[in-house]
């Protein structure tokens, strides 16, 4: 079994991983060196497969009333601390999903391991996120790339408008044969698509959600300074440069800090 150096706490019910983005990041090493899963019986010839989540204060305050997708959260192998409200009030660091996904590509490129993106319904952003990272990451090998299937979320499970669809996304990735997969459907989906998912996909070591991070890496999106970022107020940015986003900041600032005392009371 692999065991990283880090410990465990729950916010809201929800495990996070106190762990720094090198332990997390020798933690994804080991999860590529290992022959069989952490769940798998001594006698089992399950392949290993393992779950990284981010949780942040949003996707917490959403895991209040969507106990399924708590459940969900609770099953990644690695929840790393994203979101400055969510490392002030538990005392992880802070590791961006953004930051987190270019250190694996960076780790698969030095390993010669494979990675398949998925999501972000564009595909112009899908693969302009491949041209980014094969610049930077010149011998990374990125084996495939999809905009993603069409789906909702509901509270229980998620529905695809066309089943076919996301048929054919699975026959894409298994033909592919990547080892690592990032997942960037916006948190929910992500996490409940990789949980139903994941298991169909044999050749799979790491399946990641990585929400926007795309967009990010693309360009569609710029990210704050990072000054901005040091000291925790890319939400403020965000907000700035998209007020439609105003709904989601009371969400993940005044919802989840009230929660929170309120849970610690």
């Amino acid at each position: 079994m692999l065991y990283a150096t880090c410990y465990m706490i729950k916010i809201l019910d929800v495990r996070i991983d106190n762990i720094n983005k090198k332990g997390a990041l020798e933690k994804v090493k080991l999860f590529l060196e290992d022959g069989k899963s952490v769940s798998a019986d001594a006698t089992s010839d399950k392949p290993a497969q393992y779950k990284i989540f981010t949780p942040n204060p949003e996707m917490l305050v959403d895991a209040q009333k969507d106990v399924e997708f708590k459940e969900v959260l609770n099953s990644g192998d690695l929840n790393v601390c994203d979101g400055f409200g969510l490392s002030l009030v538990s005392g992880c660091g802070r590791i961006p999903g953004v930051d987190f996904m270019q250190g694996i590509c960076a780790l698969a490129e030095k390993q010669g391991k494979s990675v398949y993106l998925l999501g972000s319904g564009s595909d112009e952003v899908v693969k302009r996120t491949v041209e980014v990272l094969q610049s930077k990451h010149s011998k990374l090998k990125i084996v495939g790339c999809h905009k993603g299937p069409n789906i909702q979320c509901s509270m229980l499970n998620i529905k695809y408008f066309d089943e076919t669809e996301n048929n054919d996304v699975l026959d894409d990735i298994i033909m592919s044969a990547p080892e690592i997969l990032f997942v960037a459907f916006g948190h929910n989906k992500q996490e409940k698509w990789i949980n139903e998912n994941l298991k169909h996909l044999p050749s799979v070591k790491i399946a990641m959600g990585v929400g926007g991070a795309f967009d990010y890496i693309s360009g569609k999106i710029r990210r704050a300074p990072l000054f901005l970022r040091k000291i925790g107020l890319e939400w403020m940015y965000r907000l700035f440069r998209q007020p439609r986003r105003a709904g989601r900041v009371w969400k993940a600032t005044a919802r989840f800090l009230f929660l929170f005392f309120k849970n610690s009371l």
